[in-house]
C-alpha cells in the first residue's frame, strides 16, 4: 500500500514533528517507509527520517507492507497533511522567535570537532567579540565558565570473549540515559517547549540508527566508548552535510546524546550548572539542550557559546525564558576562559569581556532601563483599564489551546477575546467528539471566570486541512469554502460544535462568534441550528445554557451590512488581520505587497469606524481581535470609535493596558 501527498507540516519533519511521526508509525505492525526524491527511509527511525530532509510543500510517498498497511498509510498521510502536526500548540510565532522547526541545541562534543558558527564571528579592535544574535536583551554579570572535559576514545581492542559483556554494558548505558530523560520529562518545572526538546533527544537516544551503528562496531571488537564516539561522529557528519541549516543543527543533538551515553558508560556525571550564581553569564564552547533545560534558568543572566546559532535548541530555550544569548563565536570563545565579568548584547550579537568603566556603565544603564520597563509593565498585570468617564476597556487574549492559558493569565488578560477552535480539530487524527469539545470549552471558561471567553466557531478551509473533512481544490482558498460557509454546509460537524458550546455555556461566561460572515442569512441559519441543538439537549436531559452570539467583522461585505448584522447579534469583534487584506486586496502572506497590508491605512480605518458606529448605535459591544488591537499608536483611535474590548497576543497585553491608563490620565 502506498500513497503520495504534499507535506503541510509547518517547516517539515524537523525534530519534534519527526519524533511524533515515528511514534505514530511505530503504533502499526506494518513496515513503513517514506520516500522523497527517490530516496527511502524507515518511518520508524527519527534519525533516518530527519536525514531525509522532508520539508514543507515537498511531495513524498508513504509506503507500508503488512496486515495494517492501509490504516498506517492513511494515518501517516493525515499527519503529513496537518500543518500543526507535532507542535502541540506551543510553537512560537515566527514574529516572536525562530520558526518551530528550529529544534536543536549544541552539546559538548564526544570527540574533537571544529566549532561551527552560522556566520563568521569577528573581534573588534577594542577586543569586543561579535557572534550570532540568538536571543534578544542585554546583560552584564560575573562570568561562569562551563568547559567540561572532552571525552576521548579509549581505543581498546576487545577479545571475542569480551564482546557480549561490552554489548550488554552499552545497552545498559543507553537505557540509563533514557531513564534519566524520562525522569526529567516527569518534572513539573519544565516548560512545554523544554519538554519537547528533551523528548526529541530521548528519541535519538533510542533510535536504532545510532544504537545499531554503535553495536555493530562493538561486535567488530571496538570498545563501547570508542564505538559511541565513532557512531555519533558519523551520524552528526551526515546531518552536517545536508544543505539545510536546521538539519545542520541536528548534528549537535546527536553529539549531545552521544556524550550522555559515554558518561553513563564511564560511570561519570557531567559538570553541573547547579552552582551558577544569580545573574551570571554562562560561557561555554558547547552546551547541550539536555543540560541547559535542566539548569537553574532563573539564575542565568545570559549565555555565550562557541557553537550554536539562531536555530539551535540553546537559542530556543534562551528565548523562551527571556535570557539574552550570543552564539557561534567559534574558537574565539576560548578568549573568555579567564574573564571575570561579561557584558553581552543579544540584539546586536556583541560580547565584551571585562568591560572598562565606560562600557560597563553603558550596559548597566541599558539593563536598568529594560528592567524598569518590565517592572513598570508588571504593575499592570492585575490592572483593569478604565477611561476618564469610568468606561472599562476589556483587554483580553487571543489563544488557540488550553496550553496557552497560563501565559495569558500571567500577562493579566481580562478574559479571552478569541479562542481559535481550529487547533483542537487540527491536532487530532479524527474529528474531536462533542464531549472532548465541551470539556475544552468548559476548561477555558473556568480558567477565566468571571471574565468572558469568546469562542470562534471552526474557521478552517482549503489552506488549513483537517482530518475528516475533504476540501475541494481551490484557486484561492482565502476566498473559498471556509469558515461559516463550510460549517453551514456540514451541519454534522457544526451541530456537534454548537452542542458542545451550549453545554459549556452553563459556566455563564461563554460567548460565541461566527467567522467569515458576509451574508445576513448565514447568521439566521446558524440561529436555527442553535435552536435545534438546544431542543435536542433539552430532550436528552443534558445541562446547557444559551450564549451571546456575535460575528467577526472581517469581510468588506460584513462592514457594509453592519447596521443589519447589529440587529441580529449580541456583539461585533473586528478581525483586522483578514479585514485588512480583503479591504486592500493584498494577500497578507505575500511579502511583495506587505506595505499595503497596514491596518492604519485610511481605507481600513474607515471600515473599522463604520463597523463601530453601527454597533454603538445598535447598543451592542464592539471589540477587536486582530493583532492591531495591541498597537499602542492605534489604541486611542479605536477607543474614540467606541470599541470597549481589545484582544491580542498575551505579550502585548501589559503595554496595551498602560497605553489605556495613559490615555485616561490625559482625560481620554
Amino acid at each position: 500500500m502506498e500513497r503520495s501527498t504534499i507535506v503541510r507540516v509547518h517547516e517539515g519533519l524537523h525534530a519534534r514533528p519527526a519524533t511524533r511521526f515515528v511514534k505514530l508509525a511505530k503504533s502499526f505492525e506494518s513496515d513503513v517507509e517514506i520516500v522523497k526524491d527517490g530516496k527511502a527511509a524507515s518511518a520508524k527511525s527519527s534519525v533516518k527520517l530527519m536525514l531525509l530532509g522532508v520539508k514543507e510543500d515537498q511531495e513524498v510517498t508513504v509506503r507500508a507492507t503488512g496486515a495494517d498497511a492501509i490504516e498506517a498509510v492513511e494515518a501517516l498521510i493525515g499527519y503529513l497533511e496537518n500543518p500543526l502536526s507535532g507542535l502541540d500548540g506551543d510553537a512560537l510565532a515566527p514574529s516572536d522567535a525562530a520558526p518551530a522547526a528550529a529544534e536543536s541545541a549544541p552539546a559538548a562534543p564526544v570527540a574533537a570537532t571544529e566549532p561551527v558558527a552560522a556566520t563568521e564571528p569577528v573581534a573588534a579592535a577594542d577586543g569586543t567579540l561579535r557572534g550570532i544574535a540568538a536571543s534578544e536583551g542585554v546583560a552584564i554579570g560575573p562570568a561562569f565558565a562551563h568547559f567540561p572535559p572532552e571525552i576521548r576514545a579509549e581505543g581498546r581492542e576487545l577479545s571475542a570473549g569480551e564482546i557480549p559483556a561490552e554489548i550488554e554494558r552499552l545497552r545498559n548505558a543507553i537505557a540509563a540515559v533514557q531513564r534519566r530523560m524520562d525522569k526529567a520529562l516527569a518534572e513539573n518545572s519544565l516548560s512545554a517547549g523544554d519538554r519537547g526538546i528533551i523528548a526529541a533527544l530521548k528519541d535519538i537516544a533510542a533510535d536504532e540508527t545510532l544504537t545499531g551503528e554503535a553495536e555493530t562496531l562493538v561486535v567488530r571488537g571496538v570498545d563501547a566508548v570508542s564505538a559511541v564516539i565513532s557512531a555519533t561522529s558519523k551520524i552528526a557528519s551526515e546531518f552536517g552535510g545536508v544543505d539545510d541549516h536546521y538539519l545542520n543543527a541536528r548534528a549537535d543533538d546527536v553529539h549531545a546524546v552521544g556524550r550522555q551515553i559515554c558518561l553513563a558508560l564511564l560511570g561519570q556525571d557531567d559538570v553541573s550548572l547547579e552552582n551558577i550564581q544569580q545573574g551570571a553569564i554562562l560561557i561555554a564552547d558547547d552546551i547541550g539542550a539536555w543540560d541547559l533545560a535542566r539548569a537553574p534558568l532563573k539564575r542565568i543572566g545570559g549565555v555565550v557559546c562557541g557553537h550554536g546559532g539562531a536555530t539551535s535548541h540553546i537559542a530556543i530555550i534562551a528565548r523562551s525564558h527571556g535570557i539574552p544569548a550570543v552564539l557561534g563565536l567559534g574558537e574565539r570563545v576560548n578568549a573568555l576562559h579567564e574573564a571575570k565579568e561579561i557584558a553581552l548584547d543579544g540584539d546586536a550579537g556583541i560580547v565584551v569581556a571585562d568591560p572598562d568603566e565606560t562600557v560597563r556603565a553603558d550596559f548597566a544603564r541599558r539593563v536598568g532601563q529594560a528592567a524598569a520597563e518590565r517592572d513598570a509593565l508588571t504593575a499592570f498585570r492585575d490592572f483593569t483599564p478604565k477611561l476618564a468617564d469610568g468606561t472599562v476597556i476589556e483587554v483580553a487574549a487571543n489563544i488557540g489551546s488550553l496550553e496557552e492559558i497560563d501565559a495569558a493569565v500571567e500577562a493579566g488578560a481580562l478574559g479571552v477575546g478569541l479562542f481559535r477552535t481550529e487547533l483542537l480539530f487540527m491536532r487530532h487524527m479524527h474529528l474531536p467528539s462533542e464531549d472532548m469539545q465541551a470539556e475544552t470549552y468548559s476548561a477555558l471558561a473556568r480558567a477565566f471566570a468571571p471574565h468572558a471567553v469568546i469562542v470562534r466557531t471552526l474557521d478552517i478551509g482549503g489552506d488549513k486541512p483537517i482530518a475528516g473533512i475533504e476540501f475541494p481544490e481551490e484557486e484561492n482558498p482565502f476566498l473559498g469554502w471556509r469558515g461559516i460557509r463550510m460549517c453551514l454546509d456540514r451541519p454534522d460537524i457544526f451541530k456537534r460544535q454548537l452542542r458542545a458550546l451550549l453545554r459549556a455555556a452553563v459556566h455563564g461566561n461563554v460567548k460565541v462568534m461566527l467567522p467569515m460572515v458576509s451574508d445576513i442569512e448565514e447568521v439566521r441559519r446558524t440561529k436555527t441550528l442553535i435552536e435545534e441543538c438546544a431542543a435536542e439537549l433539552n430532550a436528552e436531559g443534558v445541562p446547557h445554557a444559551r450564549f451571546p452570539l456575535g460575528v467577526m467583522i472581517e469581510t468588506p461585505a460584513a462592514v457594509l451590512i453592519a447596521p443589519v448584522l447589529a440587529r441580529e447579534v449580541d456583539f461585533f469583534s473586528i478581525g483586522t488581520n483578514d479585514l485588512t487584506q480583503y479591504i486592500m486586496a493584498a494577500d497578507r502572506l505575500n511579502p511583495t505587497v506587505a506595505k499595503l497590508n497596514d491596518v492604519a491605512n485610511p481605507a481600513v480605518m474607515s471600515a473599522i469606524e463604520m463597523t463601530a458606529r453601527a454597533g454603538v448605535e445598535a447598543g451592542i459591544m464592539v471589540g477587536m481581535c486582530g493583532e492591531a488591537a495591541g498597537r499602542p499608536d492605534l489604541i486611542p483611535a479605536f477607543i474614540r470609535m467606541g470599541l470597549t474590548e481589545l484582544s491580542m497576543s498575551p505579550a502585548s497585553i501589559p503595554r496595551a493596558k498602560k497605553r489605556i491608563a495613559d490615555l485616561a490620565a490625559a482625560g481620554g
